[in-house]
Parts: C-alpha cells; structure tokens; sequence
C-alpha cells in the first residue's frame, strides 16, 4: 500500500512551477560511494580503499567495496531517476577506474563504462553533470605523495584532458572538484577521511594544490569542450557566534576565513584572506607566482552544498584561528546532529551572491540523514526528509525571489550509499537500498519529490 503523500501545498506551499522552466531538477551521487566493483575492468586501489581496510577508521569495518553496486546496476537507477521526473543527475568519475598508474595508458575500460553510463542518462532526458573529483584519489598517487606533492596536480590535469576527451562530446556541466575543504582538512588536518593524515600544515598545502589544479583544469576542459559549462563545488556554512560577546564576534570572522573565504577569495581573484593568512604564520602553504592567477581562472557557475550553519565561539589555544564549533540548545536536527535551518541556506546564498558575485549559482548538494524504518509493508514513510525537502525548495524559491541567480537544485542523495567515515550507518537517500539484496525502494521523501516535479 502507497502511502498517502501530503501535496505540496500542505507541506511548504511550494511547486514546481514557481521556479523557472529551465531550472534544473537532480540528484546526485558519487563513484566511491555507490558504485562498488573496485576490482573490475583495471581500476585501480583508492586511498578510500586502503582507509577502509585500516582498522577503526570507518564505522563496523564498513567499506565502499560493493556500496550500492552501481557499477552493474545503473540502468536500473537510472530508470529510478527517470521515473522521478528529474531532468539532470548529478555523478562523480572514479579516477582510479581511469589512471592505473604514472607513466600508463589510460584505462580504456574504465573510460567505456562511463561513457555508457553517459549514453544511459541522454537516453532517459538526464543532463549530466559530471564531478571530475569527488575524493577517491588513486593510492598509487597517495603513495607519491598526495595532493601534498605538486606533482598531483599535473596527474590531475593529465586524467581530467583524458576523459573530456571520451566524454565531451556529450557532457557539457563539468565540476572540478567536490568540496576541497573535506578533503584537505577532513582528510589531512582532523585525519577522519582518506588518506588520514594529521598535519595541519599539509592540509592548507593540499587545499592550494586542490584550487589550483581546478583553475588550470578549466581551460584544459575549454580546450575539449567548447560549450562546456565549468564550476567548483564547495561546501559553504553560514556562521553565527555561540554568545553576543564581542570575542565570539570576532571568533566568526577568524573562523570565516578558513572555512568559506579561503576557497572563495582565491577563486574570485582576490588571493587568499591577508587575516587567516596572517594567523596561519609559518603553516600558509607554499604559493608560486602564477598560481593565484591560475585558481582565478573564469567560471560558469558555483555549485554550494548546503547542510547547516556553524555556530562558533572563541577558543584560544585551539589552533590557529583559536575557534571552535559549538552545538546550540533547542534547534531541530537531523540524526546526524546536523541543524535544519533552511532560512541559512537562503542568508548563505545572499551572501556569496553579494560579496562574490559568482554569477549563476547551483544548489549541487542538499540533504539529510534520519533513522529510516522500513514498515512491514515494504514502504519507508520518511516525513522528517520529506519534510526538510520541502521546505528547503522553499528557501530556494525564497533565494530566487531576492535576485539570487540560482539554476539548479541537486537533492544529496538519490540512493542510500556509503557514508564515508560512517559507512552505512548514515542514510541520505530519497531511495532506500536494502544492502544485503540491493533492493531499491523509493521512499516517502522521492515519491514527494517525484510529485512536486510532476506539479
């Protein structure tokens, strides 16, 4: 039995047809996290692989190496994302399935998977937006060094020429990377993420090395696909101090620097924030004289992913910038602690939209975790999800009437997936995925967002 589904109106007062008629309506996922098959068709070792197979770093011992099996059953998620009424889909590259190593051919077999994957989103009215980067850095890399080692950067540039080159005849949306602050601070600073490194000065050298091998990925993408519409995908937090005490005041704008200026200052043309660069004393990364020109270079749109704000107070002796987030008593959140707010998505979009003026902007990520229970009759009534969906359109609407030139919104995530670091404790998923029999069933939540498009 379907459940029943309250209509728009009831929920938020949002629909379809007050945004524009080319917005774009997705999904998105990511190579590591659906995908599975790591040993198929030469790809390579991932330095997600090797940190899933290092004891205690991600939760139960999961991994990422069946995940959603997306590898063999993509046409059916497909079909799924069809069926929702979507007109875009939002996918990651795995550069391991594509770079076996330094100094080898590129892998022929990985390349041919997606572009049949691509040939499998026109077929079904599915623009592709294509992530060059979403965190799986082959471990062959790693083991040279990583992002850490300037070297990566021109490795990046030789897989990214690679695949426009199979893909670009199809694929005119194109991301560089996927949220370069978990990569470098998640991933090098905190130790959390993949390769697990804890060296804070490493992790402001990653994050130049990320931005730069973006700006000089751009016009290699130009150079393959003239129509190509490029962009970066960041992951952008509203701030708030914890108190009205002027030093939580002035522990926002520290915090600021590292966490949303240091990525889009650089790609604005303004070089890196002189305060946060000037905290950082002999950790600020080693910058050479063209690089911030290069990280500078022209861009079609700015994809923001959108979860919660941060609320921060002053703490000295915590590191450089001497703050800290806090988590304030009495706000809605989601299971993973994270706070609902929908009105700082639409204060966050302001904001970068006045300060940056990016142009257009695309809500590439937005999403949320809740502990799912599947009801004896198969269905999985997900209101809380279902709930902050809707009315975080209606933030976005919201954003759009205030002049914000926002394109597209990209729900996190189509399929319940691996987690990261949480393995598959953490569902985002408009589609819930039985792990053991891979079993897809559309939840409350994708069977509303199915309704609203069809609105």
């Amino acid at each position: 039995m379907t459940p029943r589904l309250q209509d728009p109106v009831e929920l938020s007062g949002i629909q379809r047809n007050q945004f524009p008629p080319e917005f774009r309506w997705g999904c998105a996922t990511a190579s590591y996290q659906v995908e599975g098959a790591v040993d198929a068709d030469g790809r390579c070792e991932s330095v997600w692989d090797r940190f899933c197979a290092t004891a205690g770093r991600v939760r139960e011992g999961h991994t990422g190496a069946v995940a959603c099996d997306h590898y063999h059953r993509w046409p059916e998620d497909l079909d799924i994302a069809r069926g929702m009424g979507l007109n875009a889909y939002r996918f990651s590259i795995a550069w391991p399935r594509i770079a076996p190593g330094r100094g080898k051919a590129m892998n022929r077999a990985g390349l041919d998977f997606y572009s049949r994957l691509v040939d499998g989103m026109l077929e079904r009215g599915l623009e592709p937006w294509a992530t060059l980067f979403h965190w799986d850095l082959p471990q062959w890399l790693q083991d040279e060094g990583g992002w850490v080692n300037r070297s990566t950067v021109d490795a990046f540039l030789d897989y990214t020429d690679a695949v426009t080159r199979v893909l670009g005849d199809r694929v005119r949306h194109w991301i560089t990377h996927n949220e370069p602050w978990c990569t470098a601070f998640l991933g090098h600073q905190h130790g959390v993420h993949a390769p697990g490194i804890r060296d804070f000065p490493a992790s402001l050298q990653v994050c130049h090395h990320l931005l730069l091998s973006h700006g000089l990925a751009v016009p290699v993408i130009r150079s393959r696909v003239p129509a190509a519409r490029v962009g970066i995908t960041l992951s952008l937090h509203p701030l708030r101090p914890a108190t009205p005490d002027r030093r939580d005041a002035a522990a926002v704008i520290r915090h600021d620097g590292l966490r949303n200026r240091w990525f889009l200052d650089p790609l604005h043309g303004r070089g890196y924030p002189a305060d946060t660069w000037a905290l950082l004393g002999a950790a600020v990364p080693k910058v050479a004289e063209a690089d911030l020109a290069q990280i500078a270079a022209p861009t079609d749109f700015l994809g923001i992913n959108y979860y919660f704000p941060e609320t921060v107070t002053d703490a000295p002796g915590e590191g450089p910038v001497a703050t800290r987030t806090v988590e304030p008593h009495g706000v809605e959140r989601t299971a993973f602690g994270w706070e609902v707010a929908p009105q700082g998505m639409v204060e966050l979009l302001a904001r970068v939209h006045a300060q940056w003026a990016p142009g257009d902007i695309v809500l590439t990520e937005n999403g949320s975790t809740y502990d799912d229970v599947v009801r004896p009759d198969g269905q999985v009534v997900d209101a809380a999800r279902r709930d902050y969906l809707a009315r975080h359109l209606a933030a976005a609407r919201s954003a759009i009437d205030q002049g914000i030139p926002l394109k597209g919104y990209f729900a996190w995530s189509l399929l319940d997936n691996f987690e990261w670091a949480e393995g598959y404790t953490r569902r985002f998923g408009l589609v819930h995925v039985d792990f053991q029999t891979q079993v897809r069933t559309l939840k409350a939540s994708g069977q509303w967002y199915a309704q609203f498009l069809a609105s």
